[in-house]
């Protein structure tokens, strides 16, 4: 378990958070803040497409897939 040092600021608001009842303790207040940042960093959604991309390749790895027409996809690219 890491240990996070805080600044008088960020401990008095971390303490103020726990005695209001939004948080339980200190880890709760820094998850909460970890989940923030992730959220910002669009990590959450990058973990989410990596889950979607991993499950379609199982599919087409067990033979669930349609083979890709590109000329009906895309019929103008074609007309060059």
């Amino acid at each position: 378990m890491p240990n996070v040092h805080l600044t008088e600021p960020m401990q008095k608001y971390a303490q103020a958070q726990i005695e209001s009842g939004a948080y339980a303790n200190l880890s709760e207040v820094v998850r909460a803040g970890v989940r923030m940042l992730m959220e910002k960093d669009g990590a959450r959604q990058f973990y989410a497409l990596k889950a979607d991309l991993e499950m379609a390749a199982a599919l087409a790895e067990n033979g669930d897939f349609a083979e890709f027409d590109a000329h009906a996809f895309e019929p103008d690219a074609f007309d060059r």
